[in-house]
């Protein structure tokens, strides 16, 4: 297999787990956003534990030269992103927040094509621009719905879009610094020193969460650890090494498509036409936008 087409199976694979994370976040309404978020990180922390460590070790010195941008992949990427859409889920649909996720290629092709100088071709802006249209279709159920049903949950989807594009320039520009399984531990264990506190006022606020006494609700914790902190974290780490920023980040704009589905077969939910419909449009664009770049400039990394 090649190494682009790795870093293509490794984004549908980022989908079904983020996808996952909307769902299983769904679930765990009952938990303020930061606890959520702060023992997601945490049992990420344990898993990388061991594979980490030694490496994590042995480039400390790297740590401490490059602690701004690894403090900006942390609070981006590990600490805030995911707070956001736990913080939405408390106001607005999984559906409405998979859909404002699918937004985030289009600002991460913006900030790629300023910061990186990333060239995408017009066939593959078309492509960011009919995925974004099946995904607002999907979400608002074709074109006899408004699209300015805005509410609190849309709105801080914003901090969630803005915090994953700024995740995917640092990831480009910066992680080839750092060892990967020691970074994403070290980031991990900073996202835990940063949560901390706001986990401290949730609960100083409204008392520790009863919800936390249910096992149901530490199964939900420990697939969000798993898999979506984890493992969807290293392969998209990955493909952006390989496909770069905008090219990877495209693949979210499956994650209105995925996320309905697993609302179908796991909620009960009813699939409707203009959901087939905006799913063929996303899909679409997905497969126009992935087509192979232009040549990244001289000085730009290719790969980490």
């Amino acid at each position: 297999m090649s190494a682009r087409m790795y870093a293509y199976v490794a984004c549908v694979f980022v989908v079904v787990f983020y996808a996952g994370n909307i769902l299983v976040g769904a679930t765990l309404s009952d938990l303020p956003p930061f606890t959520v978020s702060f023992f997601r990180v945490v049992l990420a922390a344990v898993l990388l534990l061991p594979l980490g460590w030694r490496s994590a070790w042995e480039n400390r010195t790297t740590f401490r030269r490059h602690v701004g941008p690894l403090l900006l992949l942390t609070i981006t990427g590990v600490a805030f992103f995911n707070t956001f859409i736990y913080a939405a889920l408390h106001f607005t649909s999984a559906a409405n927040v998979s859909v404002l996720e699918a937004v985030i290629p289009v600002a991460t092709a913006v900030l790629s094509a300023w910061l990186l100088r990333e060239r995408l071709r017009l066939v593959q802006w078309i492509g960011v621009l009919i995925s974004l249209a099946g995904a607002i279709w999907v979400i608002r159920g074709g074109a006899e719905a408004g699209l300015t049903e805005w509410n609190l949950g849309d709105l801080i989807m914003v901090g969630a879009i803005v915090c994953w594009a700024v995740y995917s320039i640092a990831v480009k520009r910066y992680l080839h610094l750092f060892p990967e399984y020691g970074a994403l531990l070290v980031m991990c264990l900073l996202g835990v020193l940063l949560l901390s506190p706001f986990v401290t006022a949730e609960w100083l606020r409204g008392g520790i969460p009863e919800a936390l006494g249910h096992g149901s609700v530490w199964a939900g914790l420990a697939y969000l650890g798993v898999f979506p902190a984890f493992i969807a974290l290293l392969l998209y780490n990955r493909a952006v090494a390989t496909l770069g920023a905008s090219q990877a980040a495209v693949f979210l704009n499956f994650l209105p498509v995925v996320t309905m589905l697993g609302a179908y077969v796991f909620l009960g939910e009813q699939i409707t036409l203009a959901q087939v419909l905006g799913a063929g449009l996303v899909i679409t664009g997905v497969l126009l936008t992935t087509r192979t770049a232009r040549r990244t400039p001289r000085g730009q990394p290719s790969r980490q």
